[in-house]
This record gives C-alpha cells, sequence and structure tokens, in this order.
C-alpha cells in the first residue's frame, strides 16, 4: 500500500483515491508545478493536503475566502493535524506569534489571503519558512477573465523568485479555457502538468421550467423527491419566507443566509445535515466547504449570475453517483430582474470614486492615513447618510474588497456594554439569595473593576471561559439582572467589520483600479447573456450547453434534462396532450395548474404543450393568466 493511500485512510478514513487525485498528488511529489481543474465535489483540498503531509515543512495555502480557510482549518485540527490561517483582524503581534508557531512548532499548514503577500514584513517571515508546497485555491482569481478576479492574486508569482525549487499547485473548480490560460502565465508555472476533470455529470439531470406558479411546482418535486434539498434565493428575506411557506405545507425546512449569527448557523445546518430538516433554503453565502453526499435536489428560483456559480450550486448535488436534480424554475420576469440585480446596479468609475470618498469621510480618516484601521460597519446606516441605493454600494464595496483596497468582513458580530447600578452591597445580597449566579457575577465583578462606574464593553466569550459556563448561561444571568433593574445592559448587532489596508489617496486609489471594473462590467454582462442562452436555447441539450461554456465538446446528449426528455416524448403522446387540452378548454377556461390537475401527465409536458398551442395560435392567455381556444 503506498504511503499516500495510507495517509489518507488514517486522517480521511477514506479507502480509495477519487478520479485524478493520485495522480495529482504524483505530479506534486515528483516537485512539478501542476495545474488542476476539478469541479465541485471533486476532493482538492485532499491533493494538496496528502503530500503536504508526505514531506517535511509546511504547505502555503492562498486563498481568497475566509469561510473556506476557517472551516479547512478546523478540520484539520480535529483530524490533530497542525494549522494556522492568518485571516483578517489579526493584530500584528498576534500575527507574529502565529508565524513563530510556524516556524518552530512543527505546523504543517498555513493559510493565508493573497492580499497578505503585500505586506513586506509577512513576506519576509513566509521566506524563511520551510515551504514544502504553494497551494494557489480559487485559482481563477488570478485571471481577469474569471467571475472573480482579484489583483493581489498577481502578486503570488514573485514567490517563484523565493522559492524556485518549490512546487506550485493551482486549483479551480471552474474556468473556461480562455481563464486556464491565463492562471497558467500569470502564475509563471513552468511547465506545469495539467489535469482536468471533465465537467460532465452524468447523473444530473439539468432541468428548466418556465412555470407561472414557482410554489406550486416546488412543492411537486419535493414530493416527488423526498430526499435532501437546497432551493437557492436571492435575498435574505425570500430565505426566511420559503422557509416558513414550506414549513406551512408540511415540509421540514431551515435556512440559511449571510447575516445569521455563526451559532444559528450551525444550529440550521445542523438540522439539514443530519436530515431532520429536508430542505435548506439559502443565499449564496451558503455551500463553502458543504460536502453532503445525498442532496437530491437542488432548486434555483431565480436566475444566477453566471453559469460559472450555477454549476458550483447545482453540482452539490447527487455527490453520492444517485441520480440528481439540478432544476431552475423561471417565468418571463425573471429576466428583467436578472437584469435589474446583476447589470443595473454594477458601480462605474464615478460612483465608485464617491463610495471611497464618502467611506473615508465616514470614518474620518484623513488623507496619507487610515492603514490597517479597522471599524464595525453598518452598511444600510451608510447607505442611508448618504444617500446611496444599497445593492450598487455594496457591489462597489465589493469592489474594493477584491482589489485589496478594503477588507469587508461579513462575519456577525455583538457589542455589548454593561453596568452594575446598584451597590455592591446589594449586588453582594443578590448573590446570597441566588447561589446559582454567583460565580458568573463574581468572575464579572472580578474581570471589570470599573463596572460600577460607567458602562464597559463586554465580553461574553470571555466570561464564559472564565466561568466555565455557556454563553447561553452567561446570557440568561444577564436577562435576569437587567429585569430586576440591577444592570444596564445594551448589545448592538454589527452587520460587519470594515478594515482600511491602504493609506486614503482618493481618486489615485481608484485611477490605479479603473481598468479592472470596467473589464468586470463587460464580463458580467457577457455571463448574464450566456445564462440568457442557457434558459431560452429550445434545441439543445443543457448538459452540453454547459459543457460547451467551459470548452468541453461532446456529441452525445445527456438523455435526462429538461430537453433530452421533451425530445423523447414528442414521438409519443404531445398530439394526444394537445387534443386533451383542447377538449377540455371548449367547457370552460383554465390557469395551467387547473390543466395539469384535470390531465393525468407530467406537467412538464403539459407546459410543454400550453406553449406550442400558444405558438400556434390554437389558444391564447386571457390578463387573468387563464388560457382560452383562439375564436
Amino acid at each position: 500500500m503506498s504511503e499516500a493511500l495510507q495517509i489518507l485512510q488514517k486522517y480521511w478514513k477514506h479507502d480509495s483515491f477519487r478520479s485524478l487525485q493520485n495522480e495529482i498528488i504524483d505530479s506534486v511529489l515528483s516537485g512539478q508545478d501542476t495545474f488542476a481543474l476539478m469541479p465541485t465535489g471533486g476532493g482538492k483540498s485532499i491533493c494538496f493536503q496528502i503530500p503536504a503531509m508526505m514531506s517535511n515543512g509546511i504547505c502555503l495555502v492562498i486563498s481568497p475566502l475566509v469561510a473556506l480557510m476557517k472551516d479547512q482549518v478546523a478540520n484539520l485540527q480535529q483530524r490533530n493535524i497542525k494549522a494556522i490561517a492568518l485571516t483578517g483582524g489579526i493584530k500584528s503581534d498576534e500575527m507574529i506569534d502565529l508565524l513563530d508557531n510556524c516556524q518552530f512548532g512543527n505546523y504543517k499548514f498555513l493559510y493565508l489571503s493573497p492580499e497578505r503577500l503585500q505586506s513586506d514584513w509577512i513576506l519576509d517571515r513566509i521566506k524563511n519558512l520551510p515551504i514544502n508546497l504553494i497551494t494557489i485555491d480559487e485559482a481563477h482569481c488570478v485571471s481577469q477573465w474569471g467571475h472573480d478576479f482579484r489583483p493581489a492574486y498577481l502578486k503570488i508569482s514573485t514567490l517563484k523568485t523565493h522559492f524556485p525549487k518549490t512546487p506550485f499547485l493551482a486549483l479551480t473548480a471552474t474556468a473556461t479555457p480562455k481563464v486556464k490560460e491565463d492562471i497558467i502565465n500569470e502564475l509563471g508555472l513552468q511547465k506545469p502538468q495539467l489535469f482536468q476533470k471533465s465537467f460532465a455529470r452524468s447523473n444530473i439531470a439539468y432541468m428548466v421550467f418556465e412555470v407561472e406558479d414557482k410554489l406550486f411546482r416546488i412543492e411537486q418535486i419535493l414530493k416527488k423527491n423526498p430526499q435532501s434539498s437546497i432551493i437557492y434565493v436571492r435575498n435574505r428575506k425570500s430565505c426566511l419566507d420559503m422557509s416558513s411557506q414550506l414549513q406551512s405545507m408540511g415540509f421540514k425546512s431551515t435556512y440559511y443566509h449571510g447575516g445569521l449569527t455563526p451559532k444559528e448557523k450551525d444550529k440550521n445546518m445542523q438540522l439539514w445535515m443530519q436530515n431532520e430538516a429536508q430542505v435548506i433554503v439559502a443565499t449564496n453565502a451558503f455551500g463553502m466547504g458543504i460536502d453532503k453526499p445525498d442532496v437530491k435536489t437542488v432548486i434555483h428560483i431565480q436566475l444566477p449570475e453566471n453559469l460559472e456559480n450555477y454549476y458550483q450550486e447545482a453540482g452539490r448535488s447527487g455527490r453520492n453517483g444517485e441520480k440528481a436534480f439540478a432544476v431552475l424554475l423561471t417565468s418571463p420576469s425573471d429576466i428583467i430582474q436578472a437584469e435589474n440585480q446583476f447589470i443595473h446596479i454594477l458601480p462605474d468609475k464615478k460612483f465608485l470614486n464617491q463610495v471611497y470618498l464618502k467611506l473615508s469621510n465616514f470614518f474620518r480618516i484623513a488623507y496619507g492615513e487610515g492603514i490597517n484601521e479597522q471599524f464595525s460597519f453598518n452598511l444600510n446606516q451608510f447607505c442611508l447618510k448618504y444617500k446611496f441605493p444599497v445593492l450598487k454600494t455594496y457591489n462597489a464595496m465589493q469592489f474594493l474588497d477584491r482589489q485589496g483596497i478594503i477588507t469587508l468582513s461579513q462575519e456577525f458580530s455583538e457589542k455589548i456594554t454593561l453596568q452594575f447600578i446598584i451597590s455592591s452591597k446589594e449586588v453582594m445580597r443578590y448573590m446570597s439569595l441566588n447561589p446559582k449566579d454567583e460565580e458568573i457575577i463574581l468572575t464579572i465583578l472580578r474581570t471589570y473593576p470599573g463596572i460600577y462606574e460607567m458602562p464597559i464593553p463586554f465580553n461574553l466569550d470571555l466570561i464564559a471561559r472564565k466561568s466555565n459556563h455557556t454563553e447561553a448561561q452567561i446570557q440568561g444571568v444577564l436577562q435576569k439582572l437587567k429585569e430586576r433593574d440591577i444592570i444596564e445592559y445594551h448589545s448592538k448587532n454589527n452587520d460587519s467589520k470594515l478594515t482600511f489596508n491602504e493609506v486614503r489617496e482618493d481618486e489615485r486609489t481608484i485611477n490605479r483600479v479603473a481598468k479592472y471594473l470596467e473589464n468586470q462590467n463587460a464580463l458580467k454582462k457577457e455571463q448574464l447573456k450566456s445564462v440568457l442562452n442557457y434558459i431560452n436555447e429550445k434545441e439543445s441539450c443543457k448538459s452540453k450547453l454547459i459543457l460547451d461554456y467551459f470548452g468541453e465538446k461532446t456529441k452525445e446528449d445527456c438523455g435526462i434534462c429538461s430537453y433530452c426528455i421533451i425530445k423523447k416524448n414528442k414521438k409519443t403522446n404531445f398530439n394526444q396532450l394537445s387534443k386533451e387540452i383542447i377538449s377540455i378548454l371548449k367547457t370552460e377556461d383554465l390557469n395551467s395548474r387547473e390543466i395539469q390537475n384535470k390531465i393525468n401527465n407530467q406537467s412538464a409536458d403539459v407546459i410543454f404543450v400550453i406553449q406550442q398551442l400558444v405558438e400556434r395560435e390554437s389558444i391564447t392567455i386571457k390578463p387573468n393568466n387563464k388560457y382560452t381556444l383562439k375564436i
């Protein structure tokens, strides 16, 4: 048995490698620069984690995704593998300690964002580490033609000068041929070994349905396939609304979005992971590092921004190899909504400059200052103050984040202030009458000696650890003390933290990145066109359309997508179905759902025939959405 397989079995409890994993590991171990294009669910992390475990030294992992870094570090630590992530918000002295640990503490993995490499002192420290492998995750970010370009990725190639004999491993799940070529050139990969797993997922049926009533169709799908499902929606409000509607219809449902606290996210995630909830309704904040093998159905009820994201999200179904469904429900108004959501809210250079200036003024950053300053930030308050449109402003800030000008952390935080408003003698009396609360109160008093004189910023996690209680228990005691007028207790939620990574230089800063903004906006328009082509193309296999987008050619139709199913059925029952629908409409006008209820046939077939009858002008639709025979 090979050493790689032994490590896989010991730490990951798998008996064999997935397709291409072993070949990629061998390439890295031989010292070759390596490029691996492996669609979502292909097991990319194993490709660098195992060779790093087999070699002396530490593996440097460059990733733009804080959530994914934290998730991978936590997973490695659970396996007793020493790993560290240098994420945003870590102070310089703490970072020095962490880098000391990397150098002297026998750590195997160091995760950091590409922006960290732009700090000279961090780069100097990394140059002195025994790096055995440099892994670039989400490598498409190096390409201006990728769907998430970050200029900081362009600096990664400088590591080649410091580690000329250390192999580079570039990993991505989605890259068109143009992006693939860009990755190899911009990272300076030397005669790289290329590994590309097919984008074909033969067990996934890609379905596109134009429907009038999306909720009704979702009900049909979930009843027909009562296994684990994901429903992707556009925003946080839709998460709550859809999940509530499904619960009222008898489905066990939960939800997930970026505005939940870490505890709420984990609680809802576990309900779904353990199949206590059939459905999780989510925004695109959901999915990072999720590997649930038994997901039967992924449903999108709005158009995705691009086919890269859609492919990744749809690919979270069917990872156990069993037949699964990726369903996209559309209606005529979706195209207008998608243009409003993805195109009309793209910031131009003028707007980007306004946002950056106001952001600096909002936090009183003087010209030439501000580097590494961090603030709590509420997007809605900022937009309200300057009368900025929220979505357009958010996109502008996301762009500034990707350029490394700012870091916008979406992690939920809670600011608490606390003050005792009765005398210490009365507090002692309360503790003697309530001995269960004594340990928590004494810990608070010992930790914050000035808490009688003024409101003190309060660290819930610290008190929980010091008193050996849970945060929920601490909050319970605080609530009780507040109700009895013993303390003043205020908590304020902030939806993000904002860090300025550069000194303020106003227009000079924006001029430097303006060309990237223009490229990004043009790319986003082209990407939405590809999505519209995917839903509107009626004469091609849906799987072939996706493969073609990623530069993979195939002559064979998949046989299971919505186009292929309709193509099979065309030969048999559509003439008869047309006659049945016309016969029903002779007696009364009906909407599509009422027609489906009266005809014992697949709903997709009924919708298709209705559309054909409308196109042939045999029937017409009235203002009340009911179909009637054409007079």
